[in-house]
């Protein structure tokens, strides 16, 4: 029987990668993004959710964004920004895969290194990503019982287009990353829940 996965935030470069290594080993894969969906809006999330054909049993968790600043210089539209896309989107789709995840389901979060170590010059990523790891070690705790596993991801920089068109190269390609979160969303992975995975 095919999995489903859905992935949320996937038309991005890592969200995109995610998709096809998922549907490369046979996931049938649902892509939720902000043309289909208003991922940090809850009552849009559990609609989008009520739609779905079929329940998944894998669900990755991959919007986010980024702005550069220190506590002292991010101006509170960033803070808002920044929460809405990193934190609000993991925590309403978990809060909708909390609900109807079958038994043996998983859900990879993707953070940052930046939420673990702190990240100088982006106070506001930082601590939103960290946010998602916590987010991540509490619902695994939440969902044990039902054998429902619930991982993070934590890249530090990502090699995509958007990141080479100011000059940062050097990071992880989007599809190493990928294939780590498929491997957490996999039954070889059923003895891992609440880890939070350095790529």
């Amino acid at each position: 029987m095919t999995d489903v996965a859905l992935v949320c935030g996937g038309a991005g470069a890592l969200g995109s990668a995610i998709v096809e290594t998922l549907r490369a080993r046979g996931d049938d894969v649902v892509v939720a993004d902000k043309d289909t969906v208003d991922l940090t809006d809850p009552e849009a999330v559990e609609a989008f959710w009520e739609r779905l054909a079929e329940r998944p049993r894998w669900v990755v968790n991959a919007a986010g964004g980024f702005r550069p600043g220190t506590v002292a210089e991010t101006e509170p539209d960033d803070v808002r920004f920044l929460t809405e896309l990193n934190f609000d989107t993991a925590w309403w789709s978990c809060r909708a895969a909390a609900r109807r995840l079958p038994d043996g389901g998983g859900i990879v979060n993707v953070a940052a290194r930046a939420g673990l170590t702190g990240g100088n010059g982006s106070a506001a990523y930082a601590v939103t990503k960290a946010a998602v790891v916590r987010l991540t070690q509490v619902l695994a705790l939440e969902l044990a019982e039902r054998r429902i596993r619930v991982n993070a991801v934590v890249p530090a920089l990502i090699d995509t287009p958007a990141n080479r068109a100011h000059g940062i190269t050097g990071g992880t390609p989007p599809a190493e990353i990928a294939r780590t979160v498929a491997f957490l969303l996999s039954d070889d992975a059923r003895a891992v829940n609440g880890a939070v995975v350095p790529v």
